[in-house]
C-alpha cells in the first residue's frame, strides 16, 4: 500500500534569491559570478607585497628603521580588509517584488494612465518624488517590478536592483553601492598609499645599494647571503608594477575623493544628472565639503534587506511503500472465530493481504436454529406463557 509522506526541508533564502550573485559560506559571502579579475586583483597585491616584505624590508630595517616594514604592514593588512569588506557583502541589492505586489503595481499603473490604444507606445513609468523642495524622478524597473528608489539603478552585470549605485566594479567582485561603497573608497586610498610606500622604498633601497657597489653592480647582483646581496631583478619588477598601478589607482583615488566632496556617484556623474541641460542642482548635496564627507564616510550604515540566511520551508512528498497489518495481540484467535472468519483469517496469513469481503450473502437460518423467542409467524401477536404470569405473582 502507497502512503504519502510530507517531509519539510530546510531551504535558506539565499538559495532562492534571483539575479546573478555567488553565494558562500551559506549566504554569508555575497560576490557577483565574474570573479576571474578579482583574483587577479588578489595576486597582484599580494606578491608585489610578498616580495617587498622578502627582500627590501630586511635591508631598509637595517639601514634606515624597523618601522619601515611595521608601516607597510599596516597599510597592507588595511587594504586587504577593505578589499574583502567590499567584495564579500551585499551593496545594497533591493528585493524584487513578490506576484501579488506586482499585480498590485501593474494594477495601480492602468487605472493611472488608462488604456492605451493598440499601436500607440504607453507612456514612461515615473514616479516623481519630492527631496529638499526639489523633484526626482523615480524610475520603474520591468525586471524587479518595483519603482526604484531616489538614486538606485539596476546593474545589468548582477542583474539587481543596487541602493545608490555606484558601479559595477570587476577588481574587487562585486557591485559598489551603499552599503560597501565606504569600504571601497578607503580600499582605494590604502592601496594608493600603499602602492606609493612601496614604489618609493624601492627606489630608495636601489639608491642605497648603488651608493654602496654601484648602480651596474647593483643590477648584477645576485642571491646571497643577508644583508650584502638581494634578489634586484625583484626589485625592478616591483617598480614596474608599481609604476603602472599608481596611474590607475592614485586617479581613481583622487576622482573618487572629488565625488565623495560633492556626495555625488559615478553613475550620476556619467549620466550627468546634476551638470546636464537642466542645470539642475544635487539635491543630496549639503553644500559644504566636510558635511558630505562625514554623510558618505561616517553616516549610519543600513541594514541589509535581503536576509539571505533567512529560513524557508518547503514540503517535499515521498511515496513509501509498506503492508497494513495487524499486532499479534490485536488478531483474534482462530478458536473465538466463526467458520468463515477463519477461513478468511488462514487466507490473511498465507498470502499477507487482507481479503476483500465475500459477496455472496449468507444463508438464512432455519426455524430449528433461529432462537425460540424468533420463531413465529409474520402477523402473529406472540402470546405470554403462563409461567410468566406465575413468575411474576
Amino acid at each position: 500500500m502507497s502512503v504519502m509522506v510530507a517531509r519539510k526541508k530546510v531551504v535558506r533564502k539565499w538559495e532562492k534569491l534571483p539575479g546573478r550573485n555567488t553565494f558562500c559560506c551559506d549566504g554569508r559571502i555575497m560576490m557577483a559570478r565574474q570573479k576571474g579579475i578579482f583574483y587577479l586583483t588578489l595576486f597582484l597585491i599580494l606578491g608585489t607585497c610578498a616580495l617587498f616584505f622578502a627582500f627590501e624590508c630586511r635591508y631598509l630595517a637595517v639601514q634606515l628603521s624597523p618601522a619601515i616594514p611595521v608601516f607597510a604592514a599596516v597599510l597592507f593588512l588595511f587594504a586587504m580588509a577593505t578589499l574583502l569588506r567590499t567584495s564579500f557583502s551585499d551593496p545594497g541589492v533591493i528585493p524584487r517584488a513578490l506576484p501579488d505586489e506586482a499585480a498590485f503595481i501593474e494594477m495601480e499603473i492602468e487605472a493611472t494612465n488608462g488604456t492605451v490604444p493598440q499601436g500607440q507606445r504607453p507612456p514612461p513609468r515615473i514616479k516623481n518624488f519630492q527631496i529638499n523642495n526639489q523633484i526626482v524622478k523615480l524610475k520603474y524597473c520591468y525586471t524587479c517590478k518595483i519603482f526604484r528608489p531616489p538614486r538606485a539603478s539596476h546593474c545589468s552585470i548582477c542583474d539587481n536592483c543596487v541602493e545608490r549605485f555606484d558601479h559595477h566594479c570587476p577588481w574587487v567582485g562585486n557591485c559598489v553601492g551603499k552599503r560597501n561603497y565606504r569600504y571601497f573608497y578607503l580600499f582605494i586610498l590604502s592601496l594608493s598609499l600603499l602602492t606609493i610606500y612601496i614604489f618609493t622604498f624601492n627606489i630608495v633601497y636601489v639608491a642605497l645599494k648603488s651608493l654602496k657597489i654601484g648602480f651596474l653592480n647593483t643590477l648584477k647582483e645576485t642571491p646571497g647571503t643577508y644583508p650584502s646581496t638581494s634578489l634586484t631583478v625583484f626589485t625592478v619588477l616591483e617598480v614596474l608594477i608599481c609604476f603602472f598601478t599608481l596611474w590607475s589607482v592614485v586617479g581613481l583615488t583622487g576622482f573618487h575623493t572629488f565625488l565623495v566632496a560633492l556626495n555625488q556617484t559615478t553613475n550620476e556623474d556619467i549620466k550627468g544628472s546634476w551638470t546636464g541641460k537642466n542645470r539642475v542642482q544635487n539635491p543630496y548635496s549639503h553644500g559644504n565639503i566636510v558635511k558630505n564627507c562625514c554623510e558618505v564616510l561616517c553616516g549610519p550604515l543600513p541594514p541589509s534587506v535581503l536576509d539571505r540566511r533567512g529560513i524557508l520551508q518547503q514540503e517535499e512528498s515521498t511515496a513509501q511503500e509498506g503492508l497494513c497489518s495487524q499486532a499479534p495481540s490485536m488478531q483474534e484467535s482462530p478458536a473465538t472465530q466463526g467458520p468463515r472468519q477463519a477461513e478468511e483469517s488462514s487466507m490473511k496469513q498465507q498470502d499477507g493481504s487482507i481479503p476483500l469481503p465475500s459477496a455472496v450473502p449468507a444463508p438464512p437460518l432455519s426455524d430449528a436454529e433461529m432462537p425460540e423467542e424468533k420463531q413465529q409467524m409474520p402477523g402473529e401477536v406472540p402470546v405470554p406463557s403462563p409461567d410468566a404470569g406465575r413468575a411474576e405473582h
